[in-house]
């Protein structure tokens, strides 16, 4: 360690301790830190619901709790557990580490990055104002419609639900495709694509499923949101919806999800095990390609949380064999992990034993997930305590156990500190016991028929100690998240101090100094194997990092960026008006009067000029890039105009519908229709705004002979991705409903 091949280390740099500066920070690293802070306190917010349930289900017939706040409380911690702590937490972990790895200075975006964190918080500042504000909701954390419709559900707690987690699915969606970006625009020379660490494959991975699964929920959800607050009627069934469209869209986002909580705690696992084993990762190759299966499979078994739904037996039959197959690469990561400890020299430091936790009850948790697959059983058992049990085994002694092994392996490189290790097996030690006794017990509840979301049971045999059992499990693990706690305030006070690489790690983020100053590296690292920090030939002149540009700073920009960005961004797009499109296809024969009153023609006219302005904006950048300044402001002003006449047009649409008495609360056809061409013809209105914004920055930068740069392309190519969009929805909507 003593030369990292010529990369220089970096002394500490005194940092502004001001509330103010961590408020506007752009730093990855402090963002990093502030979503682990916070999702550190809507963990203890979501612990502290589920101790009062199991405070209430302790024992039979309890009265502790009524009926409605047991269902605000399942409710609320459901919620808070999924999307207030497990998404924001391994957000975290990638925001402080993700640049450090690849060998660069930051995000793509670090302001997208900065209001990406600030909507977590507002959304679930909303989510929680909804207790003063008339009631939380008390619909569980998938919120079935059609029961959370005004008429099922009066008070205001599903609204503050719905619009908290659009709220927060947009700076998750933003987070993610900035992760996409950085990962692929940023990575150190050398740093290609099987030498990256386990741990960022898999948040590129996870980030893929969040923009391509996460808008299919924010489409049911601005739905729902439609029905309670504009009359829409998308899930009212006595107004002719499908009591099942909430469930394909909600599932379509939830089964993912399960992998969006549990691949980055993956990656964490091949961080610590190979460490802590000293051995190098067994199967690198097989794990990465595990990872992509099991992204690529997640999106095929959605379907299997409906088998009680009565799909008919093909439909169940096809989604139980990819319910099983899906296994298989799960399957294959264990078995490398233990090939990777298998002969090796393992030091059980606490990162390493919350790490064999993981995989202990993780691959507890997966054997029944195995069995939920099979349709009989699941008929059999949804809505058991089985599920439950299969749940928090995954989630709980999957994710969590990971985030624990994370924190003890990363600590002191945030911190510059270790954090105390006779505490950290306090607390393991009493996380495993409390788990195994809180969750165990759920399993043979399930199959003695106790159903889940009951805030209480009656007296049957067994039923009392059981429960019994898991409420005292649930106090050892609160006993052991004060001790974790204490462990971290005590640490930060007066841990040992850590020196730039404690564990003898190889990975770049161990190349700088503890904590890394605010630059993370002063020139820019090359890297010429997958143990970059360890694997530098002691007699060979060139090692494994070396240093890049001998000029100075680590020049953060890449011209890749903005068109990347834009690209994945729309691909979450596409999803989004996907879930939009599917539900006007279900609904589009639902009235056949108010199809043919779409006035085709007049629609098609209206929409050659929107098609039309993509090619006015295609002469326009060839007019930027020669730098033909006047020629460039007129077609520029010639898609605005286009895209312009095109609103016009469907203003004219809708007033002459309404006019008619055809609004959106009239029938579900309507609610589709409107809600469709009105997203869209909103996504016009942004991208007018930008275009505008971005081509005139452009002009005038082309004008003082500066580089124009690609924000113009990249606003280009949403441009053209809007109207792409229009063909399809003309298509279904005009021309098919005219068929």
């Amino acid at each position: 360690m003593a030369a990292l091949g010529g990369l220089e280390r970096v002394g500490p740099v005194a940092r502004d301790s001001q509330l103010w500066s961590w408020v506007t920070t752009l730093d990855h690293k402090r963002i990093g830190l502030l979503y682990l802070g916070t999702s550190g306190v809507f963990f203890a917010v979501g612990g502290l619901e589920a101790l009062l349930m199991r405070i209430q289900l302790a024992r039979p017939e309890s009265g502790l709790v009524s009926p409605g706040a047991y269902n605000a409380l399942f409710t609320m911690h459901g919620t808070t557990m999924i999307f207030l702590v497990g998404m924001p937490v391994l957000f975290g972990f990638a925001n402080y580490l993700v640049p450090l790895m690849l060998g660069t200075n930051d995000m793509s975006f670090p302001r997208l990055n900065a209001m990406s964190f600030w909507l977590l918080v507002f959304g679930g500042g909303l989510l929680y104002f909804s207790f003063v504000a008339g009631g939380a909701p008390e619909t569980g954390w998938f919120s079935y419609a059609p029961l959370t419709e005004p008429s099922y559900t009066t008070g205001p707690g599903v609204d503050y639900w719905a619009a908290g987690l659009l709220v927060t699915s947009a700076g998750t969606i933003a987070t993610a495709v900035n992760l996409i970006t950085t990962i692929i625009t940023r990575r150190a020379p050398g740093l290609d694509w099987f030498r990256l660490p386990l741990f960022v494959w898999m948040v590129l991975i996870t980030s893929l499923l969040v923009v391509w699964a996460v808008p299919s929920l924010t489409g049911a959800q601005a739905m729902l949101l439609l029905d309670r607050t504009a009359g829409t009627r998308f899930f009212d069934v006595q107004g002719g919806a499908d009591a099942l469209l909430w469930q394909h869209l909600f599932w379509f986002f939830g089964h993912p999800e399960v992998y969006i909580l549990i691949l980055p705690a993956f990656g964490i696992i091949s961080e610590v095990i190979p460490v802590f084993a000293g051995k190098s990762l067994f199967g690198y190759r097989f794990l990465v390609f595990a990872g992509i299966a099991i992204a690529f499979l997640s999106f095929g078994v959605w379907a299997h949380h409906m088998f009680a739904a009565g799909l008919g037996d093909v439909v169940n039959g096809v989604f139980s064999v990819a319910s099983v197959v899906i296994a298989v690469p799960t399957g294959i990561k264990v078995f490398n992990w233990l090939a990777t400890m298998w002969g090796g020299r393992i030091r059980f430091t606490s990162a390493m034993l919350f790490a064999l936790g993981f995989v202990v009850m993780f691959v507890i948790g997966g054997i029944t997930g195995v069995q939920f697959a099979m349709v009989p059983v699941d008929q059999q058992l949804t809505d058991t305590y089985y599920v439950v049990g299969h749940l928090h085994y995954v989630l709980f002694g999957g994710t969590v156990l990971a985030v624990f092994a994370g924190t003890y392996f990363w600590f002191p490189k945030m911190t510059g500190r270790f954090l105390d290790e006779r505490l950290g097996r306090y607390h393991f030690w009493l996380t495993i016991a409390g788990a195994n006794l809180a969750f165990f017990p759920m399993h043979i509840l399930g199959l003695l028929g106790m159903p889940r979301r009951a805030y209480t049971y009656p007296d049957l045999a067994g039923w009392g100690l059981l429960n019994a059992l898991e409420t005292a499990g649930a106090v050892l693990m609160a006993v052991a998240l004060l001790v974790f706690g204490w462990n971290i305030v005590v640490s930060l006070r007066r841990g040992a101090v850590a020196g730039p690489n404690p564990w003898e790690a190889w990975t770049l983020e161990w190349a700088t100094t503890s904590p890394p100053p605010p630059q993370n590296f002063l020139v820019q690292p090359r890297v010429r194997s997958r143990r970059p920090v360890l694997d530098q030939p002691v007699a060979a002149g060139a090692g494994a990092v070396e240093a890049g540009d001998e000029s100075g700073a680590l020049d953060n920009r890449s011209p890749k960026d903005s068109i990347v960005g834009v690209l994945f961004f729309v691909s979450s797009e596409v999803i989004f008006f996907a879930a939009l499109i599917a539900a006007f296809a279900l609904y589009r024969s639902a009235d056949a009067v108010s199809a043919s009153r779409l006035d085709v023609m007049r629609t098609g006219l209206f929409s050659v000029a929107l098609f039309s302005s993509s090619a006015t904006l295609l002469i326009a950048g060839r007019a930027l890039r020669g730098q033909r300044q006047a020629a460039f402001r007129w077609w520029l002003a010639a898609t605005v105009l286009l895209g312009a006449i095109f609103l016009g047009g469907q203003a004219l649409e809708f007033r002459t519908l309404v006019g008619d008495g055809l609004t959106p609360s009239r029938n579900v056809f309507l609610s589709a229709f409107f809600t469709l061409t009105g997203f869209h013809a909103a996504h016009v209105v942004g991208g007018l705004v930008l275009l505008g914004t971005v081509g005139l920055v452009s002009s005038r930068r082309a004008g003082e002979g500066r580089p124009t740069g690609t924000a113009f392309e990249a606003a280009s190519a949403y441009w053209h991705f809007v109207d792409v969009v229009w063909v399809v929805i003309f298509t279904v909507v005009y021309l098919g409903s005219a068929s």
